[in-house]
């Protein structure tokens, strides 16, 4: 059979709000030209992208309103 063992005091999670630690951590490098250049090319590519999504889809979804409508061959012989 299996013997419980003592339960565990979580009195440290209580505390852990409190606590605050002496190490800072190490300042964050800045991103070199390269980097930057690469992250702005990509960045440029995607919204060209969407932007030529837009600019083909959007007169694609209008409705020709200019001539009659068009009705099928089997739709006429009803």
């Amino acid at each position: 059979m299996f013997r419980r063992r003592e339960p565990v005091p979580f009195a440290f999670v209580a505390e852990a709000d409190r606590f605050r630690s002496n190490v800072t951590p190490p300042p964050r490098q800045r991103a070199s030209r390269a980097q930057l250049l690469g992250q702005s090319l990509i960045t440029l590519t995607v919204v060209g992208g969407l932007v030529g999504a837009l600019l083909f889809g959007v007169p694609a979804l209008q409705q020709d309103s200019s001539g009659p409508s068009r009705v099928h061959q089997s739709e006429a012989h009803r």
